[in-house]
C-alpha cells in the first residue's frame, strides 16, 4: 500500500536564523507518524539575507526539503499560493519559520482529518500574549469589522497555521486572483473544519516582518476582497448629506421668510465646507481602492516569479 504524502509549505522572508531551528523541531514531529511520508516546501520570497542559502544547504542534505525562490519579495500571499501550486501531498500544511505556529500540533491535527472527518484542521491564538496592547486592540476590531462586513466569518485569532486535505486545495487553487488575501480565501471555499485553540508563542528567531502599517493595508485588503460594504456606506453617507442639506436649505429659506437673512458667521460656514469635503475624499478613496484592485486583475500579471527552484 503506497504511502500517504504531507506537505508543509513554510513561506520565508529573511528567515536565515529560524529555518534551521524549525527543522529540527518538524523532524521531531515526523517521527510520531507511521506509514506517511513528507516534504516540506520552502518558498523564500525574495530574503535579503542567507535565507536562500541556507534552505539549498539543508535540501542537499535531506531529500524532504524542497525550495522555491522568487525573483523578488512579493509578499506571504504569493509565497503560499506558490507553496500550495507545488504540493503534492495528499494532506497540505501551512506553518510559519519562526516557531509561532507549534509542529507538536501537527499530529493531532492529522488524526482529526483521518479519525473524524474533517476537511480542515485551522489553529487560532486564544491569548495575544508578547504582542502590544495597540496592535491586539486594532486586530480584534478587525475581525468584529469584517465579520460585519462580509458574508463569510473570519474566526478571530486565526493562524494561517493548518492542515488541509487535497480537494480543499485544489478549491483554493481555482481561486486564481491576483489580489490574495488568504484568511478569507481559507473561509470562502468553506469546508468541515475544526479549531484547535492555543495559547501565543513568541518568535524564535529574528524580527516581525509586520508593522501597524502593513497591517493596516493587509486588514484593507482583505475588507475590499471580501466586502462590497464600503461601497454601500459610501453610498449611504452621500443620501445622508443630501438629506440634510435640503433640510437646511428648507430651513434657511423659512428662516428668511420669517425674520430675515442675519450674517451667518464664517466658523461655522469653513467647518461645514472641511466635512463635506472630507466625506467626498473619503468616498472617492473608497471607489479608488476597488478601482485599483480592478486595474490590477485585468493587467493579469503573474502572482510570483521564480528564480530557482529544486521541485
Amino acid at each position: 500500500m503506497e504511502k500517504e504524502l504531507i506537505s508543509i509549505i513554510v513561506p520565508c522572508y529573511n528567515e536565515e536564523e529560524s529555518v534551521p531551528l524549525f527543522y529540527d523541531e518538524i523532524k521531531k514531529e515526523i517521527q510520531n507518524f507511521e506509514d506517511v511520508n513528507f516534504e516540506l516546501i520552502f518558498v523564500n520570497d525574495g530574503s535579503k539575507d542567507k535565507t536562500l542559502d541556507v534552505l539549498k544547504d539543508l535540501s542537499d542534505k535531506e531529500k524532504i526539503v524542497k525550495f522555491v525562490s522568487f525573483s523578488r519579495n512579493f509578499g506571504k500571499e504569493s509565497a503560499l499560493y506558490a507553496g500550495l501550486k507545488n504540493a503534492k501531498g495528499d494532506y497540505i500544511a501551512v506553518m510559519d519559520a519562526d516557531l509561532q505556529d507549534p509542529p507538536s500540533l501537527l499530529f493531532g491535527m492529522y488524526n482529526t482529518i483521518k479519525v473524524e472527518g474533517y476537511d480542515i484542521v485551522g489553529t487560532r491564538r486564544v491569548t495575544r500574549k508578547g504582542e502590544p496592547v495597540i496592535r491586539s486592540f486594532f486586530a480584534r476590531s478587525f475581525y468584529r469589522i469584517i465579520n460585519k462586513m462580509s458574508k463569510i466569518e473570519m474566526v478571530d485569532g486565526a493562524r494561517d497555521f493548518r492542515l488541509m486535505t487535497r480537494q480543499v486545495v485544489d478549491s483554493i487553487l481555482e481561486l486564481g486572483e491576483y489580489n490574495r488575501f488568504c484568511k478569507g480565501i481559507f473561509a470562502w471555499v468553506g469546508y468541515k473544519t475544526k479549531w484547535l485553540e492555543y495559547e501565543n508563542i513568541e518568535r524564535v528567531a529574528g524580527q516581525t516582518k509586520w508593522n501597524f502599517w502593513g497591517l493596516f493595508k493587509y486588514a484593507l485588503e482583505g475588507m475590499i476582497a471580501f466586502s462590497t460594504t464600503p461601497l454601500i456606506l459610501s453610498s449611504l453617507l452621500g443620501i445622508i448629506f443630501f438629506i440634510v442639506s435640503m433640510i437646511m436649505i428648507i430651513f434657511i429659506i423659512i428662516r428668511t421668510l420669517v425674520i430675515g437673512d442675519p450674517t451667518s458667521g464664517w466658523p461655522s460656514l469653513i467647518c461645514v465646507i472641511f466635512l463635506v469635503s472630507g466625506v467626498q475624499l473619503f468616498c472617492i478613496g473608497i471607489l479608488g481602492q476597488y478601482l485599483s484592485k480592478t486595474y490590477l486583475e485585468t493587467k493579469k500579471r503573474p502572482i510570483y516569479v521564480v528564480k530557482e527552484k529544486n521541485i
